[in-house]
């Protein structure tokens, strides 16, 4: 945070109206093209470095502008509000999820190699977890990095990675020791120029279709012993260390996606005529609206309750997953009643509700699933 309420205030709009000016004329033109090609171009990644908003609350010595954690936060937001949450989710991994582990847990030496570039746009980078049959329970993965001398042979495959086909630098989750379970899990920053990486063609998704979303595959690959991230063995503590900011960032990016989609119903109920009068003024959808956006708002509170947690380090595991629960089924309930009042237009690819309907249906699945989300809060309150 800056040091006092209007310094901070000010800080906020300048990148606001910054972020909003860029997207306006370098994203929104060009959106609608990328999403039926299902293909963003890789060249947005160093427009985005170039109009400083990657990185952007990273140290200066990295070449970043040391801005307040909550101006990343405002960015991904106002990519969702302005629907284009395919950007917002690789701007997530990369700027919002990849570069806190670099940063929390990578040595000097990791950092100045791979932080600057991200600034810049130079290296795109991505997470790798999930396999084809491991998600939620990271113990049950199966890549493997086997110690080789001064290296790692790493072999396995990972699938829906988000940026996967951009990606310069990947930060994989392996097993170290495949009889240790969750402690036998490693991370590696893995440079994917090196020999014995590959990847499948894209995956085709209902919605974020414009977001690069990949299969992965590591054959023999052989990767220096200081790509290891941390220590061996700690993956599984780092990634509890490092999932609250991941399901703040998905919140986050709920709440601007589900105020986008009010936004738009709001105006198209006003102009719409039924029965001689506008949409707006039947009972059903004044009670409807009222109701999103109540719900909208008590989200956005309990996100700025867990925001103020977070930048004092006390954000816990549960209180991120009580957020990302409420925000993303929030979202869920309310692009859908949003999407009820255009009728028939609502069905059609020609009204932008259609994509806030189809992009936002993967939020309550990555990052932990609903499901998996009240199971941590469950525990937590029952105590096992």
């Amino acid at each position: 945070m800056a040091a006092t309420d209007s310094n901070y205030n000010e800080e906020m709009q300048l990148f606001r109206h910054m972020v909003l000016r860029f997207l306006e004329q370098k994203v929104l033109p060009y959106y609608d093209t990328w999403e039926k090609n299902h293909h963003m171009p890789r060249e947005i990644w160093n427009t985005m470095g170039n109009a400083g908003i990657l990185l952007v609350d990273f140290p200066e010595k990295y070449g970043a502008a040391a801005a307040s954690f909550d101006v990343c936060q405002m960015i991904q937001e106002e990519m969702c509000r302005l629907n284009l949450a395919g950007l917002a989710g690789g701007y997530n991994i990369h700027a919002n999820i990849v570069a806190p582990y670099l940063l929390h847990v990578g040595n000097q030496q990791q950092q100045d190699r791979w932080l600057p570039a991200m600034v810049t746009g130079k290296v795109v980078t991505a997470i790798a977890m999930t396999e084809p049959g491991a998600g939620s329970d990271l113990a049950g993965i199966r890549t493997k990095a086997v110690k080789d001398g001064d290296d790692y042979i790493l072999n396995g495959s990972k699938t829906f990675i988000t940026n996967g086909i951009h990606a310069d630098m990947i930060i994989v989750c392996a097993k170290t020791d495949i009889n240790a379970g969750s402690k036998g899990i490693s991370l590696f920053l893995v440079d994917t120029s090196l020999p014995g990486f590959s990847r499948g063609n894209p995956i085709e998704k209902i919605g974020q279709h414009s977001s690069d979303t990949a299969e992965l595959f590591f054959e023999n690959m052989r990767i220096p012993s200081d790509a290891l991230l941390g220590e061996e063995g700690k993956g599984f503590m780092y990634l509890m260390q490092e999932l609250p900011r991941e399901r703040l960032g998905v919140a986050v990016q709920a709440i601007g996606h589900a105020q986008g989609a009010l936004d738009l119903t709001c105006d198209y109920v006003k102009e719409r005529k039924a029965f001689g009068q506008s949409v707006s003024q039947f009972q059903n959808t004044r009670f409807k609206l009222a109701q999103c956006q109540t719900e909208l708002e008590m989200c956005r509170a309990l996100l700025e309750k867990y925001m103020l947690k977070y930048q004092r380090d006390e954000m816990t595991v549960t209180d991120a997953a009580r957020l990302k629960l409420a925000a993303t089924e929030m979202q869920l309930t309310m692009v859908n009643e949003c999407l009820q009042l255009f009728g028939g237009y609502g069905y059609t690819d020609e009204y932008p509700i259609s994509r806030f309907y189809r992009d936002a249906r993967i939020q309550t699945i990555y990052a932990g699933s609903s499901e998996i989300m009240k199971e941590v809060i469950a525990r937590d309150i029952l105590g096992r």
